[in-house]
């Protein structure tokens, strides 16, 4: 029997802690709410939805949230002195810069110009090689969200063969990178495969865990994995249904359930544990914020 992963039960439970927190150690203490700054380009539906979700996350929990909207013809140097303003502005603790950024600016360039004690995202090659070596710093928010509903749901990592399918900054390298740290939620053995890993499923039917993001509706089926195997599926793609769109993981779940013994759903798996992490980050980023002065 196939256990479901439910992302937006525990977000639930963790949003009431969270919420707390904020109560006795901030409220309480009469400090600075909490704010997060979120910087968004053009006017991609989904990167919309996904922007309008986190606004609804701060509003939810009780913290401040400001959005600058960009024309998507905004130059490199522009938004540039848009991150700069951020950087600077002492009431924003954390911001995001909502991905995917056009092709005609560098993303490399726009993560590099982030102030690391701002970046909730964790995409910093200054946090990035921080979280590589273990060390206290922001975990990107679905990497992160991955670990601690496992964590909740009591799945064991430790020993565990874990195979990655996509190795894209937000969540393929990152997860690779914590579920293999030497860690309570860690220790276990990973393979991150790609579009040019040959032979994919000798990979999975072999995995104890398998975390996919690559943006493909239905990708992994049930002749590809193990019984028994826990699947996370991050993908979530818009796949028209006759009249209508509707949201289909990367995971074809009706071959994999039964098959699997924790899968999660789609919607409502992983993303709003997403979420409910990225909250997590600006908190500590408000704490550090807090120390300074």
């Amino acid at each position: 029997m196939t256990q479901l992963l439910n992302g937006n039960r525990l977000a639930i439970e963790i949003r009431k802690e969270i919420s707390k927190e904020i109560d006795k150690n901030i409220r309480n203490q009469k400090k600075r709410i909490p704010h997060l700054g979120i910087i968004l380009l053009g006017n991609n539906s989904s990167s919309i939805t996904y922007v309008n979700s986190k606004i609804k996350e701060c509003k939810n929990i009780g913290i401040q949230s400001t959005l600058v909207h960009l024309t998507v013809e905004i130059s490199e140097l522009e938004l540039l002195k848009e991150i700069q303003k951020m950087n600077e502005n002492s009431l924003i603790d954390g911001f995001i810069i909502q991905l995917p950024i056009p092709k005609h600016i560098n993303t490399d360039n726009i993560i590099l110009a982030i102030n690391p004690k701002k970046d909730v995202d964790g995409f910093h090659p200054e946090n990035f090689g921080k979280m590589s070596l273990n060390m206290k710093t922001f975990f990107p928010a679905t990497a992160l969200g991955i670990l601690v509903l496992l964590e909740r749901y009591k799945i064991k990592i430790s020993g565990k063969n874990t195979v990655v399918i996509g190795r894209s900054r937000i969540v393929g390298r990152p997860i690779s990178i914590l579920m293999s740290r030497k860690n309570y939620l860690g220790n276990s053995t990973v393979t991150l495969t790609h579009s040019y890993t040959k032979n994919i499923e000798n990979y999975t039917k072999n995995a104890d865990i398998i975390i996919i993001s690559v943006g493909i509706p239905g990708f992994l089926t049930g002749k590809m994995i193990k019984k028994g195997a826990i699947i996370i599926d991050v993908g979530i793609n818009k796949v028209k249904n006759k009249k209508k769109f509707i949201l289909k993981g990367d995971v074809d779940f009706n071959s994999v359930y039964g098959k699997a013994s924790y899968l999660t759903p789609v919607p409502g798996g992983v993303g709003p544990m997403t979420r409910i992490m990225l909250i997590k980050n600006i908190l500590i980023a408000s704490a550090l914020n807090n120390k300074k002065k």
